[in-house]
């Protein structure tokens, strides 16, 4: 019998909000919500979502397709001019362990 497992790529956003992003602060959990539906409109889903402390003012876990989405949603959210992004492609211990199993 055979078993396909589709592995869904993750994706770590770092946001910071922009001197516009933090004059309309109290805008920002609607602005959320339209970016959370959009995202998932686009096929993709929003594991976490946290306001932070510190170098960065918000933190996303998310799933979705491809990369192509991520970076769509990505230049959309830039547009808005609110955040600035610095994403990560993540990968699962069981992901690394077979890309690691490849080396020669």
């Amino acid at each position: 019998m055979l078993f396909l497992v589709r592995i869904i790529p993750i994706y770590i956003s770092l946001m910071k909000l922009t001197k516009q992003g933090i004059t309309n602060i109290k805008d920002a959990p609607k602005r959320v919500e339209n970016a959370t539906q959009i995202f998932e409109s686009m096929g993709g889903k929003i594991h976490a979502f946290y306001f932070t402390m510190g170098e960065y003012d918000k933190v996303v876990i998310a799933e979705a397709p491809n990369d192509e989405t991520v970076m769509t949603m990505l230049a959309a959210l830039g547009s808005y001019g609110n955040v600035r992004t610095t994403t990560l492609k993540a990968f699962t211990k069981d992901e690394f362990a077979k890309i690691l199993s490849s080396l020669p």
